[in-house]
């Protein structure tokens, strides 16, 4: 199995996740032609994708989906929330009829030869999930758009080989930083985003010997930077209740505009 963060930010997220024979993406916030462009990089073209799974309705997850639905004919998965979010708003034009596959938390599905299992997440949306991905003794986890985490979010996220974890904003930046107050106080209340810290503290309890890689995604451009939160999450996890240190792990930021290194296990 195989992820590739094509793009992840507060302007616009894709993941790529796949094997040998199953080809899909999570989200489609950015445009057809940076999803092309994304895919190509890791010798891939749309046309081989056979699913769009969809985390919730923001605008920086699906503006490419409706384009990308016409033009290709991919089938969407999604919540019943956020299929009748679409449905009733036509925010993603017309569609193919019979397009969406309805999907359910907690429900695993599978799709070719890939293990989909979606998990709820505290976010200001109808229907948000997470996804955890698996196939043949190895998983991959998806978590952004958390306001919060509890016990049963850590469960979802258990022993992975792969994570791609939300880190979006700086605390201070965002408190003294030019949004008005009522985005600050909903992007720190528990339906908004996981600051950096918050981050390095869920690690710390998903860390176990055999994780490869953790990807940091969706940084907030405004309230964030790569470096800062690389370091406050590294922090966090050297200074933690854990026996481990951020070097014992491949800890990275996702890439805003581009596809970051393909990453498989």
């Amino acid at each position: 199995m195989r992820l590739c963060s094509i793009a992840s930010g507060s302007s616009g997220n894709c993941i790529y996740v796949g094997s040998e024979s199953t080809h899909l993406l999570v989200d489609a916030g950015i445009s057809g032609k940076r999803v092309e462009f994304g895919l190509n990089s890791i010798d891939m073209t749309t046309r081989d994708i056979q699913g769009i799974l969809i985390t919730h309705e923001h605008s920086d997850h699906i503006k490419g989906l409706g384009v990308l639905a016409r033009r290709y004919q991919i089938p969407i998965y999604a919540t019943p929330g956020t299929i009748r979010y679409f449905e009733e708003n036509a925010s993603l034009g017309k569609l193919p009829e019979g397009i969406f596959r309805e999907i359910h938390r907690d429900e695993r599905f599978v799709l070719g030869d890939i293990e989909v299992d979606p998990f709820r997440i505290s976010h200001d949306a109808a229907e948000p999930v997470g996804y955890r991905f698996n196939q043949g003794g190895q998983s991959m986890g998806i978590a952004t758009d958390l306001g919060t985490y509890d016990d049963y979010i850590v469960e979802k996220l258990r022993g992975l080989s792969v994570l791609l974890l939300e880190a979006n904003h700086d605390v201070r930046m965002l408190q003294v930083g030019s949004y008005p107050y009522y985005l600050k106080q909903r992007i720190l209340g528990e339906r908004g985003h996981l600051s950096n810290e918050a981050a390095g503290q869920l690690l710390c309890r998903l860390l176990h010997d055999n994780l490869q890689t953790v990807f940091l995604g969706h940084l907030s451009r405004e309230n964030n930077y790569a470096e800062l939160a690389y370091e406050t999450v590294c922090s966090e996890v050297t200074m933690g209740d854990n026996p481990y240190c951020s070097r014992d792990f491949h800890i990275t930021v996702a890439r805003r505009e581009e596809a970051s290194q393909m990453v498989c296990c």
